[in-house]
């Protein structure tokens, strides 16, 4: 499944790449992947005519704050007049993803929405395993108070509220496993499986032990592992190892350099101990014996 710094890449492919784009045209493919409007020719009429005026993410969940443009004669730049028209979310799931699409072409059997801009240019939402799912929140409508999983979720990794503080605040009487916490999106959002593993590797503590043994300077340095590990990512486009595609169709880098996730048999980058696999909470969790206490 994409997580936080597969959605922040896709984020920023799509405030690059549709500058201006106003939908002309909506097609949805599958009806189950826009859960709101249920009419789902509420939702084609409530998104034409819309400019993606602004992308931004909230844990794994897409955001586009769509404008309505008065005067399409005036260019976005100049004194257009510019009425707030909604919000677009979306949440990628495991294999959903963009595309950008500057021609006409057939839609593979997995494409599940498109969006066409007056030149014909598309963007084409496709999901082979069709969990995705897209909300159309009309003019005066919160996202948060009708998306529950969108409400729930904890501080922003990035964000001056994940401090050492809250961490130890949240963690105080918990005894499930840290990894588990970690994968709790109501604590802390955006982290999946991928990154939990390799945070934990990065600060040396097991993620099996019970959260509220961790202590204080253990703390310190798994939020610094978090965020450190998180921005590196970001910055190699996400992970090789998820489902998920960037607005060209290609996929991370960042699995090329992960230390512990799917090196199971390998030798650890630090000790040379084998890298051992279990599952924690229903997930594959991959950690170093030696290096992780």
């Amino acid at each position: 499944m994409p997580e936080l710094p597969e959605v922040e890449t896709v984020r920023r492919g799509l405030e690059q790449k549709l500058n201006n784009f106003i939908v002309k045209k909506v097609e949805i493919c599958r009806d189950s992947t826009v859960a709101l409007p249920a009419n789902k020719k509420e939702f084609i009429k409530g998104i034409q005519n819309s400019l993606f005026y602004k992308w931004d993410r909230r844990g794994k969940y897409l955001i586009a704050e769509l404008k309505i443009i008065e005067n399409e004669n005036i260019k976005i730049n100049e004194k257009s007049t510019l009425k707030h028209n909604g919000f677009l979310v979306v949440h990628l799931r495991m294999t959903g993803y963009f595309k950008f699409i500057n021609k006409l072409t057939p839609p593979c059997r997995h494409t599940r929405v498109r969006f066409f801009d007056k030149k014909n240019n598309e963007l084409r939402y496709i999901d082979v395993r069709s969990f995705g799912q897209m909300w159309w929140i009309k003019q005066g409508l919160t996202p948060n108070k009708i998306i529950k999983g969108l409400g729930t979720l904890g501080p922003e990794p990035f964000s001056k509220d994940f401090n050492t503080k809250y961490l130890k605040k949240v963690i105080s009487k918990r005894t499930k496993s840290i990894k588990a916490i970690l994968l709790d999106q109501t604590i802390v959002a955006g982290i999946g499986n991928i990154y939990a593993d390799e945070s934990l590797y990065s600060a040396g503590i097991s993620p099996f032990r019970e959260a509220q043994t961790i202590n204080k300077s253990e703390l310190i340095k798994l939020r610094e592992s978090i965020i450190s590990v998180l921005k590196k990512s970001i910055g190699s486009g996400g992970t090789t190892f998820s489902d998920f595609r960037d607005l060209e169709g290609e996929n991370g880098n960042f699995g090329l350099q992960t230390n512990v996730y799917r090196r199971t048999g390998k030798e650890c980058h630090k000790c040379g101990n084998l890298i051992e696999r279990q599952k924690i909470t229903g997930r594959s969790t991959h950690w170093c014996p030696k290096c992780q206490k």
